[in-house]
């Protein structure tokens, strides 16, 4: 299994629109085969940072979610969103692999 982290930077006088962003994902990394362990929004500490963690079985499923986002329709309209709205300002994105006891 491999979970990716995905560190935002977020524009703080848009949240709205990102937590809109972030709600139309969920569903859609769900659906192509991932499993979406939620968004972390801003609380307390600095207010421009938001992050998201799913996870897959493999880097090759992974690689065939990257696959079928890109063709997908509504994930193509999630991407729009952010671009038209300019919630995001950055992003970074690393994989991780999750040990247990």
């Amino acid at each position: 299994m491999i979970t990716c982290y995905l560190k935002y930077v977020i524009d703080p006088y848009k949240l709205k629109e990102f937590e809109h962003y972030a709600k139309l994902w969920i569903p859609l990394v769900n659906r192509l085969g991932g499993t979406h362990h939620g968004y972390f929004m801003p609380h307390e500490g600095a207010n421009n940072i938001a992050l998201a963690l799913f996870s897959f079985p493999s880097l090759a499923a992974y690689e065939s979610y990257r696959e079928k986002m890109a063709a997908d329709p509504e994930c193509q309209a999630a991407f729009a969103y952010a671009e038209e709205t300019r919630c995001i300002l950055s992003y970074e994105r690393s994989f991780m692999r999750p040990m247990f006891e």
